[in-house]
């Protein structure tokens, strides 16, 4: 067993956490990942209503009664959903892990401290995580530059940013981005985490609710089959390689507003590829780590898997290095 202080503090058995995906973070999903001693987490903007998203948390329920967290991801929107609505939802639910990202959940800490749900919250900046860890959240997860989805602008990868962060933070810290195997779960844990967050390995395993072809695409990708898109906009977000992805980014070399490129953006295109595997319907998430996922495993089994590998790891090959024994 590997023991850190998110284990201990959010009683979970193995310092692995399935990270909120739109699209994907769904209770068949969330709930295996738990099953299997990690951290689901039900995305609750996936589902279209409150309502829905208690009916979802109860889905998940079916399948395992160990911990399981909502993620609630808070944007600003010319038409924002009505967030305090998922907020009370998810307290409704009963779930007590809440992984928030996005803007600043300040204004609904109180409600979910009160019906005792721990925070985590997910940002890409030790400055960032420094706030969150200010406001009160019980722990942090803080995105590496090789994640997918929103990385921030400031572009430090994984390697510098944990241990920077680790210097900085006191309350538990959760390792994002670029981490699919044992390898970055040992790797994390050495630079100071307590624990990792893994969002693409997690989209490609037997229960994640995407079409096949997208989960052989993550399979089949290098680490080069991924585009920055929205830098020019100062709002960047990593992406899979396709023709849309690269159309976007041709635009953008041009210059652009927003408005040029939103048909091409649009979340319902985006939901299509997953739904439907056509992977040139629109613009879809997906991490450098994409490059060193190998095969489509059961949640259960990669939880195990890594786990064991771990171990093995730690108590076999570091462990072999020291004295000089030479190791591999």
């Amino acid at each position: 067993m590997l023991r850190t202080r998110f284990t201990e503090e959010f009683g979970i058995e193995h310092p692995i956490v399935q990270g909120g995906m739109m699209w994907v973070g769904r209770a068949e999903l969330a709930g295996a990942v738990s099953e299997a001693g990690a951290l689901g987490i039900i995305t609750a903007l996936t589902q279209p209503t409150p309502a829905d998203l208690v009916a979802e948390v109860r889905r998940a329920r079916e399948i395992t009664d160990k911990p399981i967290g909502v993620n609630l991801t808070i944007l600003p929107s010319i038409n924002p959903p009505p967030y305090a609505e998922y907020r009370d939802a998810i307290i409704e639910s009963g779930v007590k892990i809440v992984e928030t990202a996005g803007s600043n959940p300040q204004e609904h800490l109180p409600h979910f401290k009160d019906a005792g749900i721990k925070v985590i919250h997910k940002c890409t900046s030790v400055r960032h995580a420094l706030k969150a860890q200010d406001i009160g959240v019980d722990a942090v997860s803080i995105d590496g530059f090789e994640c997918a989805g929103h990385p921030g602008e400031d572009d430090v990868p994984g390697l510098v940013l944990i241990p920077a962060a680790a210097d900085e933070i006191e309350i538990p810290l959760i390792a994002s981005g670029g981490i699919a195997d044992a390898r970055g779960l040992v790797a994390a844990l050495a630079l100071g985490a307590d624990g990792v967050n893994m969002g693409t390995r997690f989209m490609a395993t037997q229960e994640s609710p995407v079409a096949r072809a997208v989960k052989d695409r993550l399979v089949e990708a290098s680490e080069l089959d991924t585009k920055l898109i929205f830098r020019t906009l100062n709002n960047t977000a990593r992406v899979a390689k396709n023709a849309i992805s690269e159309e976007v980014v041709q635009i953008e070399s041009k210059g652009c507003e927003f408005s040029d490129i939103q048909h091409l953006v649009a979340g319902a295109r985006g939901r299509k590829v997953f739904e439907d595997g056509d992977l040139d319907a629109g613009i879809w998430t997906a991490g450098m780590v994409q490059g060193i996922i190998r095969d489509v495993p059961t949640a259960g089994e990669l939880v195990s898997r890594m786990v064991g590998e771990a171990e093995e790891i730690i108590g076999s090959r570091l462990a072999g290095m020291i004295g000089g024994g030479g190791a591999r």
